[in-house]
């Protein structure tokens, strides 16, 4: 599971490097290394940098204040002592 999220974390930063580019350089560093801005490999990874930065949403928003547990997920798991789902 670490390993996942340290992808999903390197697929979020290579993505928020490329819109910084783009918004202070108007240069596209992803769509010129795969092929265009249109092109098929191009928009297989920018797809899969927005599945990551949606995961990675989805992760923070069910994350618990204190002790990371799930509260979305209805499991109590909660190890922290101050009873977080309630």
């Amino acid at each position: 599971m670490k390993f996942f999220r340290i992808i999903i974390m390197i697929l979020i930063i290579v993505g928020a490097l490329n819109m910084g580019l783009v918004g202070f350089f108007n240069y596209d560093l992803l769509a010129d290394l795969f092929g265009g801005f249109g092109s098929s490999g191009a928009r297989t990874v920018f797809s899969i940098i927005g599945i990551a930065g949606l995961i990675a949403a989805v992760r923070f928003v069910c994350k618990c204040c204190h002790c990371g547990s799930c509260k979305c997920c209805g499991k109590d798991n909660c190890q922290c002592g101050t009873h977080c789902r309630k």
